[in-house]
This record gives C-alpha cells, sequence and structure tokens, in this order.
C-alpha cells in the first residue's frame, strides 16, 4: 500500500466517529465522581475475572478445604489448606472447611479450570479484570479478602480494584451450565446450589428451575446409576 492509498484509509474512518473508549482506571474526578467518559469495554456474561468464594444463603462457607482447586491449577497459583471445623462454630455444612486459601494473581491465568473442579461450588470468577497493584502483597489474595461478605453476599471491593455495576453477576455462569455428572435427565435444568445474597442464579441456555425427573437405573444410552456400560 503506498502513501496516497494509506492517506485514503484514514479519511475513510475519519467520518465514522470515535470508537477508543476513555477509560480512566475508575479514578475520581474534583466533584467525587467518576467520569461519565470513564467507560469500560463491554464484557460477555462469561468473562473470567477476579475470583471469589461464596457462601450459602443460610451464610455458611462453601468451601469445604478439599484443596481440589489447587490441584488441578496449572499456574499453581492456588494454595489450599483445611482443618476440621470447630464443634461450636462451624464454618461449612461439611466436617472440614477451607482454613487458608490464598491465590497469586501474579500466576493466575484466570483458565477457570479451579471453578470446574471444586464439588461445592464455592468458588467462581467475576467479571472483574481491572485490578493493580502497588507491591507484590497486594497480589496474593487471602481467603480474608476473597470471601464474600457475609451479610449481602457481595464480593469485597479492594482498594486497587474497579469494579462497576453488574461485574459480580452470572459468576463463571458456563461452568453452570453443565449438567451434574453428565446426566441426560438434567439437561437444560439448573443444577447449583443458592447462594447468599443472589438465590439460585437465573438459568441460561434454555435452563429451568424445576426439579429433574426420576430417574430410572438405566437411561437412554445403556448407563447404569455408577457410569458403567452394559
Amino acid at each position: 500500500m503506498g502513501y496516497l492509498e494509506g492517506f485514503g484509509v484514514t479519511l475513510r474512518k475519519w467520518g465514522e466517529g470515535v470508537t477508543t473508549r476513555e477509560y480512566r482506571g475508575g479514578r475520581l474526578g474534583r466533584n467525587g465522581q467518576i467520569s461519565d467518559k470513564d467507560q469500560k469495554a463491554p464484557k460477555p456474561e462469561r468473562a473470567h475475572g477476579r475470583h471469589v468464594l461464596n457462601r450459602y444463603e443460610d451464610g455458611m462457607e462453601k468451601c469445604i478445604g478439599c484443596e481440589l482447586c489447587a490441584g488441578v491449577c496449572p499456574a499453581k497459583c492456588i494454595y489450599v489448606r483445611g482443618a476440621d471445623n470447630p464443634v461450636d462454630d462451624p464454618k461449612s455444612p461439611g466436617e472440614r472447611f477451607g482454613f487458608i486459601y490464598e491465590i497469586n494473581y501474579l500466576r493466575c491465568i484466570h483458565c477457570d479450570l479451579c471453578v470446574e473442579a471444586c464439588p461445592t461450588e464455592a468458588i467462581t470468577e467475576t467479571k472483574l479484570f481491572e485490578f493493580t497493584f502497588t507491591n507484590r502483597d497486594d497480589a496474593i489474595y487471602t481467603k480474608d479478602e476473597l470471601l464474600v461478605d457475609s451479610v449481602t453476599g457481595r464480593p469485597q471491593h479492594l482498594p486497587w480494584e474497579d469494579w462497576r455495576p453488574g461485574e459480580d453477576e452470572f459468576t463463571s455462569g458456563w461452568m453452570r451450565a453443565t449438567a451434574p455428572g453428565g446426566r441426560v435427565a438434567y439437561e437444560n435444568r439448573v443444577g447449583w446450589s443458592g447462594e447468599l445474597g443472589y438465590g439460585v442464579r437465573a438459568p441460561e441456555l434454555g435452563q429451568v428451575h424445576e426439579d429433574p425427573p426420576a430417574e430410572h437405573p438405566h437411561d437412554d444410552h445403556g448407563h447404569d446409576d455408577h457410569g458403567g456400560h452394559h
């Protein structure tokens, strides 16, 4: 392409308007408000961002300290240690709970494999992706920072994070679209538990809230209840 052709491209684009966004990182202006020009690019519902540790609707923690998320993480950025639940003050419904939970965001690649591996839907990812650190210690999120608020169930907003409305909704929605164990009886049905502050999240991909139909010893594909073939 020669010089004239290049200028022609520029002139054609001139009348199409501004396509870039004036993102300013959520900094407050002199009036103490975020400027209307400070806009983030739209994100899909299944965007992978900053993690949260969820609670059941009664406030109990979902994490049981099983360490499956740490074991499956390809970046080795998750550190978990479980502990026995205190008899007089249990943290989770199970025998154990997540005593220590850390994620190193200097390593995390947001693959969401931890979300898939979690048997209790304790860890999911929000759509928040605009968070920066002034020191390395801030990049290592602890359980106290990851665990949602005990009253509202909403993610905590840390000083270096730029939260906008809606970024805590539909967390890891794509994971919830799969049926438990791949059973045909659960196709297009909600198969996850309620969360504090959200209840049972809205279905997607044609899912409905009704209970799944009663299962038979053998489904249409010849599988028994233990996944075997006959």
